[in-house]
């Protein structure tokens, strides 16, 4: 499906945990696990919109889930529903949730764990766990019940779950294939684990973004194949192909 850009209606939108929201919009049309959108909900400055993952979807709605990190996410956060935004996409590449089987680790840092979701909901014939990792106390979590057999927590503050970084809690080599999302050095070491094990691994990379399409090269990350635009070529990449120095 070619990505559309269209006003939306806003049917909910509430604060999740402090600084984090989760808004579902009106958007018919399928949505790829892992696609983004280029959301605007403003006139004027900020000139730019911003991508936000798709958190979950149905045939006719659209939710993100995002961290307040500047004026634009700001902006946003002040919406309310009735009030609407414009959304662009959906765009990128996402997780080839059709090529995955047997056990399959998803792999959450912070606000990471919203593309995931509808990852792991979009998996069929697959025994799916979560290992997520956060500074303090977690946060949609509970959303993922459905969907996994088993769910393992870590966080930097030692608030909840394992006292240290989620990728304490993983062994590769247990799974058949790892999807994950988060802070860059987070899913090199997922990367890395896996390559050592021989396990297939797809990472979605974050950059920012103007565009959202291709078209300024201003999110190019390297790859072994050359560089590639996260919008366009990603944001979800084979971890052998990106993390090349991990």
């Amino acid at each position: 499906m070619p990505a559309s850009c269209l006003k939306s209606d806003i049917l909910s939108h509430k604060e999740i945990f402090s600084g984090v929201y989760q808004m579902t919009c009106r958007f018919p049309g399928p949505k790829a696990p892992g696609q983004f959108f280029m959301v605007r909900g403003w006139q004027g400055y900020p000139l730019l919109s911003r991508p936000i993952s798709v958190n979950d979807a149905d045939e006719d709605t659209v939710t993100f889930v995002y961290e307040v990190r500047g004026q634009g996410t700001q902006l946003l956060s002040a919406l309310r529903p009735g009030e609407s935004v414009e959304l662009t996409g959906p765009v990128g590449s996402g997780f080839p949730v059709e090529k995955l089987s047997g056990r399959v680790a998803v792999v959450a840092g912070g606000i990471g764990i919203a593309p995931l979701l509808y990852a792991a909901k979009s998996m069929k014939g697959c025994e799916a766990e979560l290992f997520c990792g956060f500074r303090g106390k977690s946060y949609l979590v509970e959303a993922f019940a459905p969907y996994v057999s088993a769910v393992h927590v870590a966080s930097d503050s030692g608030a909840e779950g394992h006292h240290g970084f989620v990728t304490d809690l993983l062994d590769a080599a247990d799974f058949d294939a790892v999807i994950t999302c988060g802070p860059e050095i987070m899913m090199k070491k997922v990367a890395r684990a896996c390559r050592e094990a021989g396990v297939l691994c797809y990472v979605s990379m974050e950059r920012h973004m103007a565009c959202g399409i291709g078209a300024c090269l201003g999110c190019t990350c390297k790859t072994l194949h050359g560089a590639k635009c996260v919008c366009k070529d990603g944001p979800v990449f084979l971890g052998e192909d990106v993390m090349i120095d991990a």
